[in-house]
C-alpha cells in the first residue's frame, strides 16, 4: 500500500473548500440561513484522530520492540487504510469549514459569533485529524520481509560479478 499523497490531500481539500463555499452560496441564494456545523463535529474529528493513533501505536511497538507481541500484518494494513481514509476526511471537512468561513467573510453582514467559532473549531479539528492520521499511517509501516527484495538487488549470499 502506498502512503497518502500530498496531491490527494490537496485535491480533497480543494473539493471540500469548494463544496463548503457553494453550500453557503446556494443556501443564501434560496433565502435560507447559512450552514453552521454542530459543536459535536470537531469533537468527533479529534476523537477519531485519537482513536487512529491509539490503534496504530501497538503496530509501532511491535516493529520497534522485539519483546512486544507480533501484530498481524493484515491488522496493520487495516489500520493504515483507516488512517488514509481519516486523513482524506480531515482534509475535506477542514477545507469545507474554511470554505464556509470564506463565504461568510464575503458577505456584507457578519455571521453570528457562535457559528464562526464552531466553524473555526471544525477547520482546526480537520487539520488535527489529517496530522494524526498521517502520523498513524507512518506508525503502521512494517519492515520488509527478508525474502522480499527488489528485482535489481542480488540475492542474499550471491557473489557480485
Amino acid at each position: 500500500m502506498r502512503r497518502t499523497n500530498a496531491v490527494t490531500l490537496l485535491v480533497a481539500a480543494l473539493l471540500g473548500g469548494g463544496a463548503g463555499f457553494l453550500l453557503d452560496h446556494v443556501l443564501t441564494a434560496s433565502g435560507r440561513a447559512t450552514f453552521a456545523p454542530s459543536l459535536m463535529l470537531p469533537v468527533l474529528l479529534v476523537l477519531l484522530g485519537a482513536l487512529v493513533l491509539a490503534l496504530a501505536w501497538p503496530v509501532r511497538r511491535s516493529v520497534r520492540d522485539p519483546d512486544a507481541p507480533r501484530v498481524d500484518p493484515f491488522r496493520a494494513l487495516r489500520i493504515a487504510v483507516l488512517a488514509k481514509a481519516s486523513s482524506i476526511v480531515g482534509a475535506v471537512v477542514g477545507a469545507a469549514a474554511l470554505g464556509l468561513l470564506l463565504y461568510g467573510a464575503t458577505r456584507p453582514v457578519a455571521p453570528a459569533l457562535g457559528s464562526v467559532g464552531t466553524t473555526i473549531a471544525c477547520a482546526i479539528a480537520g487539520a488535527l485529524l489529517v496530522a494524526a492520521a498521517l502520523l498513524a499511517e507512518h506508525l503502521c509501516t512494517l519492515p520488509k520481509d527478508p525474502d522480499e527484495r527488489d528485482p535489481d538487488e542480488p540475492a542474499a549470499g550471491a557473489e557480485p560479478r
